[in-house]
């Protein structure tokens, strides 16, 4: 220990000036005032100012403590999930997996010459739990809580040696702990293990099952493969019911060192929960097996769709589409037309006779069709076309648009549902375009994998019924789609400076969907097959349309998840749609949501209410734990009213087997330290460097003193004592 000064000549001079000064002012003071306080005071002021003097020089208290142990090395072992990763190529007969290579190099590499003069510890880390343990799915690899571990566990630590593929996955820093050892002067040396690049494997992935399907009806089920062999490969997926041993298969193309997304179909055919599995076929040249399937439920329901058609004309399409959706036992149809030459709306089964009134009633709709209809005298209000907006944005309903040679679409281009329509319109030709011949419609790549456009029962049979398929001779006005919206179908010959005339397309809005369907020629599409493609085009609208609002309905409140399927670690956004004890959108009372995690524990949040208006609230739920959770939700209206709804998670975790290293945050790891990447053959090399590395300079603290606040209660105390002795010297 020793005392430090900084002394600079503007400091010297300002402490002479000052003690200078003082013992002349105390040399006149014990004159004026000869009493033998006076003498004492005028020392204490000296002492005074001497000690800030003292200060100006900037005095520390410099302490050097010797390491009182001899330097430490930490051996860090990964046995991450990663870890089990079979890569790593001994001979091309002998292939292990990373953490086995791990262990035979410790094994085959003695530190015994280490620990002579050094502390050698062994720390393994980010050790994976049991499968059957509920943490399992969560492990993660955590490459900066060892670094930390390792700083802190000695004052002395030479160096950091590590085993590791590189992954880390969990929220922590590890670029931070490497700067922290950098400023230690802690060299990181990381011996890699396994490969860089990825093993040859086909994995299905991202496989988006619905929750549930309506019987008799069929469902999309999309997913994607991606591939890293060398060579393309086709092959055939199938689609199996562990219920009741149905199978269906779809064949795929996958590119070399590519993926290629697709979607098999299921028809639902039973009521209630069905165990699904989809299966890749395993290639002889695959070195990872256990990501080739995929399992997951679909409820079969039977439900009924509420539908209005709003039109003026009774036209040929609104007259088809009426009867294709009067006919079908799942959707309640109703009708409101606004007939321009009657003073009267139509009337007959299932007709309205005015637009809907109350909240309450229009709430009730879950897809609403909207042909050839203006604003104004026999169309919309302003007010009715906000409802509608809203119908869409807030409570998940769905819109389609049918545009009629009237050109009365215009009109709700100055109304709230300009936002909905997914296309602009050529507004110099309201009335659109005929032709003298009939034109087919074309099905995008989008449109060729969609369900909406699905008249078959395989798309190769789809691409056939779609080329068959009667044309049309007149289209709408549009000019083309608006940005985030999914054309399906284009006009077989018509173009503009935008490429082929958009003429169905779909978007989403809010909650809800919209469809724009630009011809009204689709029942031309029963000629020689009656009903067969008009009728399930529609009804296959109506479905997916009210999908997301049907997902989990009650008698008074609706649920919509978002992600439908959640992967683990993801937040999932619960909106819910309630109505009071009339029907209307509640308002003013509360809603919970009770979350009952896969291991049984049940929690309460109150959702906040997004609009009160149309009584939306919303809520999140973050996803860390894998398997079935139970959301359950309720009003303070009528709490005995409640609604759930199942959510199955992803069948994922955080570690992945198969993944190349992950070189290029190992070597930035090392760079920052001022260590290095060391091969297996270098480890004795390695060892032999740490033993020479430069003993560390000892360990310095410096007590700043003229910062201190010690220093500053001194002087305060000195001061005070001198003030006190000069009101008790009689003086002022």
């Amino acid at each position: 220990m020793n005392l430090s000064l900084q002394p600079t000549v503007l400091s010297v001079a300002a402490a002479v000036l000052v003690m200078a000064a003082g013992i002349w002012m105390s040399r006149i003071s014990c004159k004026r005032n000869p009493r033998p306080l006076t003498f004492k005071l005028e020392i204490l002021r000296l002492i005074i100012l001497g000690s800030v003097c003292f200060l100006l020089f900037q005095p520390e208290w410099v302490i050097i403590s010797e390491p009182k142990e001899k330097p430490k090395v930490s051996i860090l072992e990964d046995r991450s999930g990663s870890m089990e990763t079979q890569d790593v190529e001994i001979t091309p007969q002998h292939v292990v997996t990373r953490a086995s290579y791990v262990r035979e190099l410790l094994k085959g590499h003695s530190t015994d010459s280490l620990k002579e003069t050094h502390v050698v510890e062994n720390a393994p880390f980010s050790v994976q739990p049991a499968p059957d343990s509920p943490d399992y799915a969560l492990a993660c690899t955590d490459l900066a809580k060892p670094l930390e571990e390792a700083i802190q566990s000695s004052d002395n630590l030479r160096a950091v040696v590590m085993f590791t593929d590189g992954s880390h996955n969990a929220s922590s820093s590890v670029l931070t702990q490497a700067q922290r050892m950098r400023s230690r002067g802690i060299p990181l040396f990381i011996i890699p293990a396994g490969s860089s690049v990825p093993l040859p494997d086909l994995a299905l992935q991202d496989v988006k099952a619905p929750t549930y399907g309506i019987i008799g009806e069929t469902v999309q089920i999309p997913f994607t493969i991606k591939s890293t062999l060398g060579r393309e490969i086709r092959a055939t997926l199938t689609l199996s019911s562990k219920d009741t041993g149905k199978v269906v298969t779809r064949t795929v193309t996958i590119p070399a060192q590519g993926e290629v997304s697709d979607a098999v179909l299921w028809k639902i055919e039973k009521e209630g929960s069905e165990t699904l599995e989809l299966k890749l076929p395993i290639q002889p040249q695959e070195r990872v097996r256990t990501n080739n399937t995929s399992s997951f439920s679909i409820a079969g329901r039977r439900e009924s769709i509420k539908v209005l058609v709003i039109d003026t004309l009774p036209r040929w399409e609104y007259r088809f589409i009426r009867n294709a959706l009067y006919r079908d036992p799942g959707v309640d149809v109703h009708t409101l037309l606004f007939h321009p030459g009657l003073k009267e709306m139509g009337e007959g089964p299932g007709y309205l006779v005015k637009f809907p009134e109350k909240m309450e009633e229009l709430a009730q709709y879950d897809v609403i069709f909207i042909g050839d209809v203006g604003m104004g005298a026999k169309g919309l209000t302003q007010e009715q076309a906000k409802l509608l907006k809203g119908m869409v944005e807030q409570q998940a309903s769905g819109i389609v648009f049918l545009p009629g040679y009237q050109g009365k679409q215009m009109e709700l281009l100055q109304s709230e549902l300009a936002d909905l329509i997914p296309v602009t319109f050529l507004t110099n030709k309201p009335e659109g375009t005929t032709q003298a011949a009939p034109s087919p419609l074309i099905l995008t790549p989008e449109g060729r994998g969609s369900l909406l456009t699905m008249l078959a029962d395989t798309e190769s049979e789809n691409e056939e019924v779609w080329r068959n398929l009667p044309g049309f001779n007149w289209y709408a006005p549009v000019e083309r789609p608006k940005a985030g919206t999914t054309v399906l179908a284009v006009h077989a010959a018509d173009k503009n400076a935008y490429g082929r005339i958009p003429l169905i397309v779909t978007q989403s809005y809010g909650n809800g969907k919209v469809l724009f369907m630009g011809t009204d020629s689709a029942w031309r599409w029963r000629r020689g097959v009656e009903d067969k493609y008009h009728y399930r085009f529609w009804s296959q609208v109506a479905r997916w349309m009210s999908y997301q609002r049907n997902m989990a309905a009650g008698e008074r409140i609706r649920l919509i998840p978002n992600p439908e399927r959640p992967r683990l670690g993801d937040t999932l956004t619960v909106t819910a749609m309630v109505s009071d004890k009339q029907g209307a959108p509640l308002q003013n009372g509360e809603v919970f949501l009770d979350i009952t995690a896969p291991e049984g524990t049940t929690s309460r949040v109150q959702m906040e209410n997004m609009d009160h208006t149309w009584g939306s609230f919303t809520a999140s739920v973050k996803i860390n734990r894998p398997g079935k959770w139970t959301l359950t939700a309720s009003s303070s209206d009528q709490p005995d009213k409640a609604v759930i709804l199942p959510i199955i998670t992803m069948n994922e975790t955080l570690e992945k087997i198969g993944q190349p290293i992950n070189t290029a945050l190992m070597e930035e790891m090392t760079s920052i330290t001022r260590g290095r990447m060391v091969k297996a053959e270098e480890i004795q090399q390695l060892i032999r460097e740490i033993k020479d590395l430069p003993v560390p300079p000892p360990m310095e603290k410096r007590i700043l003193i003229w910062c201190h606040p010690y220093t500053l209660a001194a002087l305060l105390v000195l001061l005070s004592l001198f003030w006190i002795g000069r009101k008790l010297n009689g003086t002022i």
